[in-house]
């Protein structure tokens, strides 16, 4: 199923103005540059400013179960190292695939976002939806990465509110 939607994806989404625009979403998404502006941005922010915190902390998190954890445990490797000889619009991305890192952030940052103001989710998961789709059209990752990445962004996230919900409660008593 992964290499028949990946094929599917390589085969009839590719023309002049997406190969153009879908390296300039993915480096929105680049090391979370887009959410990290975003959390700064509701630190400002005197009624956002308990979410912007808890957003920098659930990219944190994500991070460190992602990239530090769980690419080197799985180690599964790219699809343009699995299938050499595809031409790549973007510099190469180096170490492992899965979980995808650009969507386990995304839609993390989307999900938090969303729980803070719907207004905000909206746009947010909109936009996660782009960047963790790049990551398949651009020949870095499989859909099943992407996947897998959503889903640790999403539980890292409502894990991680639950926790600060019970903490900030259990402070007030």
């Amino acid at each position: 199923m992964d290499i028949t939607i990946f094929n599917f994806i390589q085969n009839h989404f590719h023309n002049e103005f997406t190969d153009w625009i879908f390296p300039y979403i993915t480096r929105m998404g680049d090391r979370g540059l887009i959410w990290v502006m975003a959390a700064f941005c509701m630190v400002i922010s005197k009624k956002y400013r308990k979410n912007g915190i808890l957003l920098l902390g659930i990219l944190v998190v994500t991070h460190i179960l992602g990239e530090m954890m769980l690419k080197p445990l799985l180690a599964r490797p790219r699809p343009f190292v699995t299938y050499p000889g595809h031409q790549l619009l973007i510099p190469a991305p180096e170490g492992y695939s899965l979980p995808s890192g650009h969507a386990a952030s995304s839609f993390a940052a989307a999900f938090t976002l969303w729980k803070a103001n719907k207004n905000f989710g909206i746009p947010a998961f909109f936009l996660a939806f782009l960047i963790a789709f790049s990551r398949t059209f651009l020949f870095v990752h499989y859909p099943s990465d992407i996947l897998c990445g959503a889903i640790l962004g999403v539980l890292c996230s409502y894990i991680f509110i639950k926790f600060s919900a019970f903490y900030e409660k259990k402070s007030k008593i």
